[in-house]
């Protein structure tokens, strides 16, 4: 990011930062507290910063998207574990190693929305994943193989969880608050795509649904690949007969199979 567009007369902090770098050391200089405040690591980590950091997390990725001219996105959301076909799958689970085709029905399904956003120069469509492996690398992979731009939101886990290398380096993020990264998410989108997954995939896409259903966000195509998946680990008409949902809000979703009925359904409009 630049800062060119300033039209204040004042110093620039760069400035000040390169300055400070050429101070005499002393004692004075050595302690923590002369240290400029956002420069200061130890201070910005501090409990009572927390709102800032917040802020902060917001505002980088959407001023880094707003300069590349992203101005929608599809969400590509699904399980790490998913392994590529085509690769390695020893070891993995039996079960998991049978959901191999959601890898390259995700990939396949981000070669044709990618396509569509070139042809609306990069901005539209652009395809955004959690940037870690599985289905999020897939979604990646499949931009990527096209020629086009993707966005990856990592956020930081115990396990190092590492950026796949199809993301597009500059739209790479990384996130320390769970609930940041789900905003931005879905502050573009144009539409959710949701593969299996498991509790990760579960939690992002009952935000997402809970935002639509109470009116906190705007419809947009919600896909579920897999039927017999999604109606195996849900019961969703048992929560409609029992009340704890209206009928109505099974409409909210569709099934979808394969990457050429849900792009039809992406870019031909329908919810």
């Amino acid at each position: 990011m630049n800062d060119d567009s300033r039209r204040h007369p004042f110093r620039h902090s760069h400035q000040d930062v390169e300055a400070a770098d050429r101070i005499p050391d002393t004692p004075q200089t050595r302690a923590p507290a002369y240290r400029l405040a956002f420069t200061d690591a130890e201070f910005m980590c501090r409990e009572e910063l927390r709102p800032v950091r917040l802020q902060l997390e917001l505002l980088k990725p959407q001023m880094i998207m707003d300069e590349r001219g992203v101005e929608s996105t599809v969400v590509i959301m699904g399980s790490a574990r998913i392994p590529d076909p085509e690769g390695a799958s020893e070891g993995k689970p039996k079960g998991l190693r049978g959901m191999a085709p959601w890898y390259a029905e995700a990939r396949k399904l981000a070669q044709l929305v990618t396509e569509k956003s070139l042809a609306e120069y990069g901005r539209e469509f652009v395809v955004v994943t959690g940037g870690g492996p599985g289905i999020m690398e897939a979604g990646n992979r499949g931009a990527d193989d096209v020629g086009g731009q993707s966005i990856g939101l990592n956020i930081v886990l115990p396990h190092e969880q590492a950026p796949n290398p199809y993301v597009t380096p500059d739209l790479c993020f990384n996130f320390h608050y769970f609930a940041v990264r789900k905003m931005h998410f879905l502050m573009r989108a144009r539409a959710i795509c949701i593969f299996p997954g498991g509790f990760g995939t579960l939690d992002e896409m009952f935000e997402s649904l809970t935002l639509i259903q109470t009116g906190r966000m705007k419809p947009v195509p919600f896909l579920l690949f897999g039927r017999d998946f999604w109606e195996s680990v849900i019961n969703w008409q048992a929560l409609a007969d029992a009340g704890t949902i209206s009928a109505r809000d099974l409409d909210l979703f569709r099934y979808v199979d394969t990457a050429e009925e849900a792009v039809e359904i992406i870019c031909g409009g329908e919810g």
